[in-house]
């Protein structure tokens, strides 16, 4: 969870305008911010992609919700199967907007 948050903050701080100073991640004001985990769990023959949010404004949580998607753990594709593949293993893209 901790190593997901400090990619999103990076991301962020990447996304921003070149002029702007870029601040250590101890630095950042937390009291104002919004929270996203990303999770993975394999139940059997499926996957949970397990996304939560928190949003935070002046030290109050404000709202949060949960998203759950569940896929195939290996799906159905025109490539040949590869049993050492699945969505489990996968690695992990956020784009930040």
């Amino acid at each position: 969870m901790k190593y997901l948050f400090v990619l999103l903050s990076m991301l962020s701080l990447a996304s921003c305008s070149q002029k702007t100073k870029e601040q250590p991640l101890e630095e950042l004001d937390k009291k104002s911010a919004r929270e996203v985990t990303l999770k993975t769990i394999t139940a059997g023959d499926s996957v949970l992609h397990i996304t939560t949010q928190h949003i935070w404004y002046n030290g109050e949580q404000i709202a949060s919700k949960n998203d759950t998607l569940k896929t195939a753990i290996a799906p159905k594709t025109w490539d040949a199967v590869d049993s050492s593949k699945n969505l489990s293993k996968v690695p992990i893209f956020v784009t930040v907007q």
